[in-house]
């Protein structure tokens, strides 16, 4: 069997396209306790996702999560559900097809902007294939994490990686590590939070959740919990707002272990205990 992917005969001559590639985390294809357990087994395998030895988490991944966590996770889905499926599958299709008619019209050259998910469809070597098939020659990756961290970005690097392994004829490949701090999408969060103020008034908190990660990995080096935390500032800067008015929490908690804090479910509960009168919740990372 071949080690390398066939290629078409090389054509010289033929026209370069750029592709840009928008990468999200994945989300099941139903809210149905079958396809949340297909997924959920893609996502917890991924050894950047958790760090125990495998051998062991084979045995708590097949034994103890995927018998019993799909049903309670599909309730949750179907929650969430929309007549055009999955939200985040929706928003993300309707993301790149937004960002293909903007840059269309701005660039004006041949440009293949495309979405694909890390676990679940469409899988990143699948998309990576149908831009290449469409003579993308250079592609420019977008994971759509603001703040860097090993279990989002550098495992969607490495799903990359992957699929470029299998190639003989590569495409130049570029990744955007990070945004966390990037002017623009500091903007656009700031205007998303006024536009929603104007139509509901200000409250007396707002409360900046960002998904959680297990503290371990800030101990280790990564930078997430860095990037959150200047996420943060810079947006309650952009809003003018002083330091008694916001606070950061982190959300998702999996499992027993220490997560990064304080929890956002804990912060909401105390914040109630003291009589806060109303709190927003923004979530500025992925």
């Amino acid at each position: 069997m071949p080690r390398y992917l066939p290629e078409p005969a090389y054509t010289h001559g033929t026209a370069a396209t750029t592709g840009v590639l928008l990468i999200n985390l994945g989300t099941p294809e139903a809210p149905t306790p079958a396809a949340v357990r297909t997924y959920l087994r893609e996502f917890l395998s991924d050894p950047r996702v958790v760090e125990i030895p495998r051998a062991v988490w084979w045995l708590i991944l097949n034994l103890f999560i995927l018998p019993f966590r799909p049903k309670e996770s599909a309730k949750r889905y179907a929650q969430v559900w929309t007549p055009e499926g999955s939200p985040l599958k929706f928003h993300s299709e309707r993301q790149a097809r937004l960002l293909r008619g903007y840059l269309g019209e701005s660039i004006k050259t041949p440009l293949l902007v495309e979405y694909a998910m890390r676990y679940g469809a469409p899988s990143i070597s699948d998309t990576l294939d149908r831009m290449r098939a469409a003579g993308c020659t250079r592609i420019l990756a977008v994971p759509l994490y603001p703040q860097y961290a090993a279990s989002t970005t550098a495992t969607a690097v490495d799903a990359l990686g992957a699929a470029l392994a299998t190639m003989r004829n590569q495409p130049a490949l570029r990744t955007v590590r990070n945004f966390h701090d990037d002017p623009g999408y500091i903007a656009a969060l700031a205007q998303s939070v006024r536009d929603y103020w104007t139509a509901h008034g200000r409250p007396d908190m707002l409360v900046m959740s960002f998904h959680g990660v297990p503290r371990y990995t800030l101990d280790r080096g990564d930078p997430y919990h860095c990037e959150c935390h200047k996420t943060a500032r810079l947006l309650a800067e952009a809003l003018q707002l002083p330091q008694d008015k916001y606070q950061l929490t982190f959300q998702s908690r999996f499992g027993r272990a220490e997560w990064l804090k304080p929890y956002t479910a804990e912060v909401l509960k105390e914040l109630g205990a003291k009589k806060t009168g109303r709190v927003d919740v923004i979530c500025p990372g992925f």
